[in-house]
């Protein structure tokens, strides 16, 4: 095979120095645009492509941080199972054969893609590469992809704590949407109960309900934070206080939202539903169009996170919305402020929500 050229060649094609050929790619601001212009072409004559591989290995470094997520895609639902288009049962591999995520555009979590893109858009306008993995969860997964990077964000799942100590010792690494605790993480997360508190107290001050229950299973910290702010709320305003939610359901399987169907077709749902997520509150929507319950005027439902999909639901959805674009923009920069120094003083950040009222609550869109 032909030899593959270097950035000698493209110094000698260019007459400058390999420092110049080299900041040229890296930080193209450092060179006057008639020599970069100049070493542009030479490598494009050449056909050079700098190796970020050999970088790492001059540098001690990969030049890129890593994104993991787990194995979050929801299959498609299953044929005949209630609530229509919402969320089906299932994870990743393990989906139902035959179904089709694309059938669906909420078949992913979508607070997931909208934290992403605030990842990649900090990356892109650093010039910092950046490598996505996700997978089960197992310590031997993180393992792996922590090897190829030089800082790590990572979405809530099942990794153990220790997994994940074991990694921030070698690299830095920020738990998304976990509770700050003594584990050498860095942390992003936003303030959960107080967002829950102010979406109940304006369900209840501005639209006098007082029949209002929960629905979501506390499978994650935010949604158990969220829960505590629905009771908080609920105290304060001197209202009946439930122990759990009333339907506990998670969208990964089968049997979801079968409280509130059963309520539903026995006409006996609350006045209004507080759902855990926007996915679980869009799911629950679709339940109620099917069965021809009428939002807001019989049942008022609200979300949390704040997606886009909220946005184009019918009726649009009140919710709280996130910053998951300043999440995943913080998430980048605390790992560029730490990286080649792991095992530093961790960071923790707990950003600021907003609740946004829509016609799903009875208010005008806002």
């Amino acid at each position: 095979m032909p030899r593959r050229p270097t950035v000698y060649d493209v110094a000698e094609r260019a007459g400058v120095s390999i420092a110049t050929v080299s900041f040229t790619f890296r930080q193209p601001e450092r060179v006057r645009a008639s020599t970069r212009e100049a070493v542009l072409v030479a490598a494009r004559e050449l056909g050079y492509v700098p190796s970020g591989s050999a970088r790492g290995l001059a540098h001690g470094s990969t030049g890129a941080l890593g994104l993991y997520s787990f194995d979050l895609m929801l299959a498609a639902p299953q044929e005949g199972a209630d609530g229509g288009a919402g969320p089906g049962a299932g994870r990743g591999a393990g989906a139902t054969p035959g179904t089709d995520p694309d059938s669906d555009p909420r078949a992913f979590p979508l607070y997931v893609d909208e934290v992403q893109r605030g990842v990649e858009l900090e990356c892109w306008q650093r010039g910092q590469a950046l490598l996505l993995s996700s997978g089960s969860g197992s310590g031997a997964s993180v393992t792996e992809i922590a090897g190829r990077v030089d800082g790590l964000a990572m979405f809530p799942g099942p990794t153990p704590v220790e997994a994940l100590e074991h990694v921030a010792r070698r690299i830095p690494v920020v738990a998304f949407s976990m509770p700050p605790v003594a584990d050498g993480l860095h942390h992003v997360t936003v303030d959960n109960r107080a967002g829950m508190r102010d979406l109940v107290g304006h369900l209840v001050a501005d639209h006098h309900l007082r029949d209002l229950a929960f629905v979501g299973r506390l499978s994650t910290p935010d949604y158990a934070d969220r829960f505590a702010g629905f009771q908080e709320a609920l105290g304060a305003a001197g209202i009946d206080v439930p122990s759990e939610p009333l339907d506990p359901t998670d969208l990964a399987e089968p049997h979801r939202l079968e409280v509130v169907a059963a309520l539903a077709d026995a006409d006996r749902l609350p006045r209004a539903l507080v759902c855990a997520s926007d996915q679980t509150a869009l799911a629950v929507l679709d339940l109620l169009a099917a069965r021809g319950v009428p939002v807001p005027d019989r049942v008022v439902v609200t979300g949390f996170d704040g997606i886009l999909a909220g946005r184009l639901a019918r009726p649009t959805l009140t919710t709280v919305r996130q910053p998951m674009a300043a999440m995943g923009r913080l998430a980048v920069q605390v790992l560029v402020r730490h990286a080649g120094a792991a095992g530093g003083e961790p960071e923790s950040h707990r950003l600021p929500v907003q609740v946004v009222r829509r016609r799903s609550c009875g208010c005008p869109d806002a």
